[in-house]
């Protein structure tokens, strides 16, 4: 079969649609004609030796596929060959194949394309795991996200407005701001050009917010605790802003704030496979009906993932950007 194949690069590692080795399925799995898979950070950084995949996991990028059940191993129920679906994978989604627990998969509508399919499970799932698991948000209850026009902010502030929360954001261009106002943020800030923690506080009566979704990290993290309610929570989701901070311990422990770091990808099978149920069982159905949609910015051919790497680098995209594999 074909998969993308990275090789070091002078200026960014190079993406090859080359032969590798045929993906086999155990007992438990399931094997998934992959029709398209989407990029994330996740993949930049593992495309340049910084994010190694977890142990046992394929080396191939890729952490989310939708396609058609190919095949299934003899202890898998439920899962049929010629199933539409779509899936979190823990690498692997680059390919014209993927091998994928059946707990982590969900039937694709006959009226969604694989594309859209492709641009749900990982930032969807991480959305939902860090709103409602890791952050505990409740209706009535105020809550920041970052980057609100990323795929995950995307997903977060729709989620969040469904719940019933009060939705800020922040977002690094006009064309980015509207698009989380028109998805349901209240106030959406421009963190290039305003003090995010100061129109926060201005806007809620210095209330602040009870739960902060945070990608940036380090440039952030002493003005999100700044904002943060008593036994507030800050969530953090990646690094993109740095990884060292000085924070003053004694807001932390006065106002009882909880920090917590959080990943969907290396945490075990067992435990992805009862958020995917969880997340099925709440925003599943709100998604089919169109009440939720996944915000897909471009899509590119297989061919081109070494563009579409590109264009995510450069923070060029508003909700996902995906990957379309044509049939074998």
């Amino acid at each position: 079969m074909k998969a993308i194949v990275v090789t070091p690069g002078h200026s960014a590692p190079r993406c090859v649609w080359a032969e590798v080795p045929e993906v086999e399925i155990g007992p438990a799995e399931v094997l998934v004609e992959v029709r398209a898979t989407a990029v994330n950070r996740a993949d930049l950084l593992q495309a340049r030796g910084l994010y190694p995949p977890p142990p046992g996991a394929s080396p191939i990028l890729g952490l989310e596929v939708a396609g058609v059940i190919m095949a299934t191993g003899a202890a898998v129920d439920g899962w049929k060959a010629g199933d539409r679906v779509l899936g979190l994978v823990d690498g692997g989604g680059y390919a014209e194949r993927a091998a994928v627990h059946p707990g982590l998969l969900l039937g694709l509508p006959e009226d969604w394309s694989f594309a859209q399919g492709a641009a749900i499970p990982e930032v969807w799932l991480t959305a939902f795991l860090n709103l409602f698991i890791e952050g505990g948000l409740a209706a009535g209850q105020a809550v920041l996200i970052h980057a609100g026009a990323s795929g995950v902010g995307t997903a977060a502030i729709q989620m969040a407005r469904e719940a019933g929360a009060v939705v800020f954001a922040t977002a690094g261009s006009e064309p980015k701001r509207d698009t989380c106002r028109e998805l349901g943020a209240s106030l959406v800030i421009d963190y290039r050009t305003r003090d995010f923690a100061a129109e926060i506080m201005a806007h809620t009566s210095g209330k602040g917010v009870d739960l902060i979704l945070d990608p940036v990290g380090g440039a952030h993290l002493g003005r999100n605790l700044s904002v943060l309610t008593p036994g507030g929570r800050l969530v953090l989701i990646g690094l993109l802003g740095g990884n060292r901070s000085e924070i003053d311990l004694g807001l932390v422990l006065g106002k009882s704030l909880r920090l917590i770091g959080s990943r969907l990808r290396h945490r075990p099978v067992s435990e992805k496979a009862r958020i995917t149920r969880a997340f099925a069982e709440r925003c599943w159905p709100l998604l089919v009906s169109g009440r939720l949609h996944p915000v897909i910015d471009r899509v590119f051919p297989i061919l081109q993932a070494e563009a579409a790497h590109a264009y995510v680098r450069e923070n060029r995209n508003v909700g996902k950007v995906v990957l379309e594999i044509g049939p074998a």
